[in-house]
């Protein structure tokens, strides 16, 4: 466990950048993680998590609330529009808006609740087809469409391609957020939070630098 190390390095890097101590979020990535890691920062007295899999996340964080009381909860990973319902339930942020249905599903759910978690909406700044998210060209008319259903879109949200220099994706985020008057920034993951906090991240998502590497099922 490493979160004291992570916290340490997140200070570090908003000192050199010339930001003020806390202004970006450390997101605990716990997908998929064993719960007995998750306790164990939860244990250290950490409050802010993040999960990918909204049935992943329904079925562990009620009864870890029940047991150490308000976490706040991150969905990162994509969000099929058929489990919105759930999300916006339990989760306080949403960083994966990236299609008109989920926003417009999100809208509804809205309406109908009367709140929203906060919104961000994901670019594919690497344009990789593999890959969710709004295309660069896109953003624009896409923040301008979910402000006109009312959502309250926070910032914007990248995960730049692997094995590439991480810099010009998060230095385009930071320009598409500036343009749409945006002020979160959702970028940086274990191996480039310090490049994204020097971007202007607000907030970060680091896994397995905190809990150790994942054990996928086979």
């Amino acid at each position: 466990m490493a979160l004291a190390e992570i916290v340490a390095r997140v200070r570090a890097a908003e000192a050199a950048a010339g930001r003020e101590a806390g202004s970006v979020t450390l997101i605990a990535v716990s997908k998929v993680q064993p719960l007995d890691r998750v306790i164990a920062v939860l244990e250290q007295g950490y409050r802010c998590f993040g999960e990918n899999y909204v049935q992943e996340a329904a079925g562990k964080w009620p009864d870890l609330q029940a047991r150490f009381g308000k976490v706040d909860l991150h969905m990162i990973g994509p969000l099929q529009t058929n489990k919105a319902k759930v999300a916006v339930d339990l989760f306080d942020a949403i960083h994966s808006v990236d299609r008109p249905s989920l926003a417009e599903k999100l809208a509804r759910l809205a309406q109908e609740r009367g709140r929203s978690p906060a919104l961000y909406v994901q670019v594919n700044t690497g344009e990789e087809p593999q890959k969710a998210g709004v295309l660069p060209a896109d953003l624009d008319g896409f923040v301008a469409t979910c402000r006109g259903m009312d959502l309250p879109v926070a910032g914007l949200m990248c995960i730049p391609p692997e094995g590439e220099d991480s810099s010009p994706h998060f230095a385009m985020l930071a320009g598409m957020a500036a343009r749409n008057g945006l002020g979160g920034l959702s970028m940086g993951m274990s191996g480039d939070f310090e490049a994204a906090i020097v971007a202007g991240a607000t907030h970060i998502r680091v896994g397995s630098a905190i809990f150790g590497e994942r054990a996928y099922a086979r």
